[in-house]
């Protein structure tokens, strides 16, 4: 089923390339945030069926971006995104109620995540 996506990441070049992968797979991407405050201002506009989030950003980091979200909404889906060491961010990404951690260059797994 065809999703509505948020791509949250402070990279152009790996938003670009999310956007194909999702675009490709079938899913339309209806938003681009570089920044944690930005996507939650999005989030609350667009009301997208996923978000991706990116860890890393300046100002407002993807965790704290994605437990906003999730306090806004407990019915967001929230699917974090990294080039880090998963296992260090694991337990906090199940703390906070995302749907799941996955590495930035493994387009399946994401989307094998995002339940096409």
């Amino acid at each position: 089923m065809s999703k509505n996506i948020l791509i949250v990441d402070d990279s152009t070049i790996m938003r670009k390339m999310l956007v194909k992968v999702f675009e490709g797979a079938g899913h339309t991407v209806v938003g681009m945030a570089s920044s944690g405050a930005e996507s939650i201002e999005l989030y609350k506009e667009l009301n997208p069926d996923l978000v991706t989030m990116d860890i890393t950003m300046r100002g407002m980091d993807g965790l704290t971006a994605a437990r906003e979200i999730i306090a806004i909404d407990s019915n967001a889906r929230v699917l974090i995104l990294s080039n880090l060491d998963e296992d260090k961010y694991r337990d906090e990404v199940d703390r906070i109620g995302a749907i799941g951690l996955a590495n930035k260059h493994n387009p399946d797994h994401i989307l094998e995540l995002v339940g096409e």
